[in-house]
């Protein structure tokens, strides 16, 4: 008997990739058989991000699709995972009769019990607030060589604009016991590096008992006493992690990350506007003079570490001159990468039902003005990287010309260079190689082994 197929579309954030590799291991388990083509799968899966309306609109239009082929096919299965489907719920049967399951993100471990019940007749609807229990699954990872981690689920903050909360549920730490062990048994199949994840990643602790393993100052562990725990896990290589919250940043965690080898020299800590009373608006609880601080202090103890954010142009009210605020911090700072967005109104939350809404020209002007700045100062801070010798980790292939090897320095920045060392892809994959760099792009590298 030929074994079915299953067919995953991720949209948004790395803790989504995470769940999609779960809930992949978890569909392999049951003995399905992952295909790239939607149209050969018996089982689709839309994992689904609602941080922006594009993204949502863009699942919809998925989903029309399958749905027709549905009524072609009653025989196959249909699932909407992730942030829509816990945001729409119910009413996303009613605009989509054809589904089969919607579960919200904290079902992610779940996926196994959801679909028996599909498959004994049953339409589901997995939306209410749950506990995220541990599971046994082996996820089915992307790479051969980095692997995300989760070390805290859901966020208690109350930003104004945004939908996580609602959607990804209360802030749930895992313990440092279990965390550690998912790290040593990603060694013992060869990882070198992971990439542990929060969506407030300093959050990490706050809700575990005091005591604890690993525990540090006040009995209580947090994400940096974590890295410590977790630091000395042989084979493995690099250590990163994503995303800081400027409220809850420490001095403390920079001064772990100088004096643990293993943690790369990389930041990412959003600051969404440069404007003290937008960011009151966004219910931020920082100025950005809290956040300049922030950035003062890393480089003054690791002067060459990127930094990186996330920000938002177009807010509700925002003046021109609160735009330039952004804009000059951008310039200030010197980013090495900026992930833009212009306010996108998420349902429910507060900011999208207030007045003095901007218009979509306003948000596509401000925004290319803003992506501007961040490419010319990525292009300036790109060019610290000439001539130095950086240490790569093997990814893959360069996709635009496959004769070039691929991987990342510890900044996180891409670089490529031509194979000259006699060994095959498949020998360097993981290895770490020395490449003086020759060419510096705004946002990649390419160099020459040493």
């Amino acid at each position: 008997m030929t074994a079915q197929k299953y067919h995953i579309v991720t949209f948004g954030c790395q803790m989504n990739k995470a769940d999609s590799e779960r809930m992949a291991g978890v569909l392999e388990d049951m003995g399905y058989q992952s295909t790239e083509e939607s149209e050969t799968a018996d089982l689709i899966l839309y994992n689904t991000c609602s941080i922006r309306d594009n993204a949502e609109q863009k699942v919809y239009s998925y989903l029309g699709r399958q749905a027709k082929r549905k009524r072609e096919n009653p025989k196959l299965t249909l699932v909407v995972a992730g942030c829509v489907a816990q945001q729409e719920g119910e009413s996303l049967l009613r605009r989509v009769p054809e589904l089969d399951l919607v579960m919200g993100p904290q079902h992610v471990n779940r996926l196994g019990d959801l679909l028996a019940q599909v498959f004994n007749g049953n339409q589901v609807v997995a939306t209410e607030e749950a506990y995220i229990e541990e599971d046994i699954t082996t996820p089915r990872r992307n790479s051969s060589v980095s692997a995300w981690v989760n070390v805290i689920y859901g966020c208690n903050e109350n930003c104004t604009y945004c939908i996580v909360p609602s959607v990804r549920g209360r802030e749930q730490s895992r313990t440092p016991e279990v965390i550690r062990q998912e790290i040593e048994n990603l060694a013992d199949q060869g990882y070198k590096e992971i990439t542990l994840l929060g969506q407030n990643i300093d959050a990490y602790g706050r809700d575990l008992p005091a005591g604890g393993i690993g525990a540090g100052i006040g009995g209580k562990i947090t994400f940096t006493d974590l890295l410590y725990y977790v630091h000395d896990v042989e084979g493995i290589d690099r250590i990163r992690y994503a995303t800081s919250h400027p409220r809850y940043f420490s001095s403390r965690l920079i001064k772990a990350c100088a004096e643990l080898p293993k943690v790369c020299e990389h930041f990412h800590i959003p600051f969404q506007s440069g404007d003290n009373d937008i960011l009151k608006a966004m219910a931020r609880g920082y100025t950005h003079e809290r956040y300049r601080r922030i950035i003062d202090d890393i480089r003054e103890i690791m002067p060459d570490a990127a930094i990186t954010a996330d920000a938002i142009v177009a807010f509700p009210g925002e003046t021109e001159e609160q735009f330039e605020r952004t804009v000059h911090l951008v310039n200030d700072i010197g980013f090495d990468l900026v992930n833009t967005a212009a306010y996108s109104p998420r349902p429910g939350t507060p900011a999208a039902v207030w007045e003095h809404q901007l218009s979509e020209e306003i948000k596509s002007d401000r925004l290319q003005r803003l992506n501007h700045a961040v490419n010319q100062n990525a292009a300036l801070r790109s060019q610290r990287y000439a001539g130095r010798i950086e240490e790569i980790m093997v990814e893959g292939t360069n996709h635009k010309n496959p004769n070039q090897i691929m991987g990342r320095t510890r900044t996180n920045r891409i670089a490529f260079t031509e194979n000259t060392t006699g060994k095959s892809l498949a020998e360097l994959i993981g290895q770490t190689l020395s490449i003086k760099i020759t060419e510096v792009r705004p946002f990649s590298l390419t160099g020459v082994i040493c």
